[in-house]
């Protein structure tokens, strides 16, 4: 049976869903993530609610197939058949593991109790996070397990390639692929991980338990 994480460790090495107009519907991983996911004309929803549900829902929606899993409707739909909240759609971006020592100097945080660390686990686990001047790196499991990271820079030091310099640096520490969630109007942060060799392979809607 495929899994949410066969997928995503696939995608993570570059073998994307095939681009058939098809939507697969998958078990979550966990009860913390439910969603949706869009790749190249193929469509991935984990849920586990009943997939004849999903399709059904999928066909009631006005607009062009390849559109339905993403469209506010559906979502919508989901958002109330599962009690969930959602914030916003988000672009996947996948980075590989780097050889080699990071670009800059850090400082792993010790303290489980820092704020950004206490944050970040909402949404991951094996939180992880360092510091360098100007700037936090975060990095946990995410989505089925995958390796997730974000960074944070300080207004004062934006705009000198920090940031890019952080992201590139979480691809010195990892030996398996590394994601990133960017909402698409976030356009600085896009430019700064593709500058850093991220790659778009699609996007996601997560569906937070409440």
């Amino acid at each position: 049976m495929e899994t949410l994480r066969a997928i995503l460790e696939a995608a993570g090495r570059g073998v994307l869903p095939p681009a058939d107009g098809r939507t697969t519907v998958v078990a979550q991983a966990s009860h913390r993530d439910a969603g949706v996911l869009a790749f190249t004309a193929h469509a991935v929803v984990f849920t586990d609610e009943d997939p004849r549900w999903v399709y059904d829902t999928l066909a009631a929606v006005e607009c062009d197939a390849l559109a339905a899993p993403m469209n506010a409707r559906f979502l919508a739909a989901l958002l109330e058949r599962t009690g969930r909240r959602s914030e916003t759609i988000d672009a996947m971006l996948v980075g590989s593991p780097l050889p080699g020592e990071p670009p800059l100097p850090l400082k792993e945080i010790t303290d489980g109790g820092h704020p950004r660390i206490v944050y970040a686990r909402r949404r991951r686990d094996n939180v992880r996070a360092w510091t360098a001047e100007g700037g936090v790196l975060v990095m946990g499991r995410g989505i089925a397990g995958r390796l997730e990271v974000s960074v944070e820079v300080d207004e004062e030091v934006r705009h000198r390639g920090l940031g890019r310099l952080l992201v590139t640096a979480a691809r010195h520490l990892v030996t398996e692929p590394l994601w990133a969630q960017v909402a698409p109007g976030n356009a600085r942060s896009m430019r700064t991980f593709q500058a850093a060799g991220y790659r778009i392979v699609g996007s996601e809607a997560l569906l937070i338990a409440r």
